[in-house]
C-alpha cells in the first residue's frame, strides 16, 4: 500500500470480488476510528489506464494543467448526466463518460461552480475531484503495484 499527497489517494493490491466490497467499509472503519464521515470512491488499475487513455480534452489540444477529473462512486443515468447544466460555469467545460467526469477548468478549480456538492446533487452520487497531475501519477503508481 502507498499513499499520495496528503488528500485520501491509496494505491493499494487487493482481488477484484475483495475490492468491489472495499468502499462501504472503508468507509465505514474511517467513522469507527476518527468519527468522519468520509466516502470512498475506487477504480483499478484498468480503469485508471482508460481515464488517462481516453481524457476527450486532450485530444483538443488544451493545458493540461487545467484537467480534472471527477471519480464519481456510481455511474449515472442518461438523465442525470443531461441534468448538468453546460452554461452553469464559463468557460469550464465537462464530458461525462461512465461513472468518470472530465473537466477543463481554465480558471482553475477554485473559481468553478462545478462543485462537488452540485456534482453529487445533480448526479446524486458521490464524488471526489483530482486535477490531471495526480491522475496521471496515481495511474503509474497503481500500473507499478500490479
Amino acid at each position: 500500500m502507498r499513499t499520495y499527497i496528503q488528500s485520501g489517494n491509496v494505491v493499494f493490491t487487493a482481488r477484484s470480488a475483495v475490492a468491489r466490497r472495499m468502499a462501504a467499509s472503508l468507509s465505514q472503519a474511517i467513522a469507527d476510528r476518527l468519527g468522519l464521515t468520509v466516502p470512498v470512491v475506487l477504480r483499478s488499475v484498468a480503469q485508471l489506464r482508460a481515464v488517462v487513455d481516453d481524457n476527450p480534452f486532450l485530444a483538443q489540444g488544451v493545458d493540461p494543467q487545467a484537467l480534472h477529473v471527477a471519480f464519481l462512486a456510481d455511474a449515472p443515468g442518461a438523465e442525470l448526466g443531461a441534468a448538468l447544466d453546460p452554461d452553469r460555469s464559463p468557460p469550464d467545460a465537462f464530458v461525462l463518460r461512465g461513472a468518470e467526469l472530465f473537466l477543463h477548468l481554465p480558471g482553475g478549480v477554485a473559481k468553478t461552480t462545478l462543485t462537488n456538492a452540485y456534482l453529487d446533487r445533480v448526479l446524486q452520487t458521490t464524488c471526489t475531484l483530482r486535477n490531471w497531475r495526480t491522475v496521471l501519477t496515481l495511474a503509474e503508481m497503481a500500473q507499478a503495484q500490479a
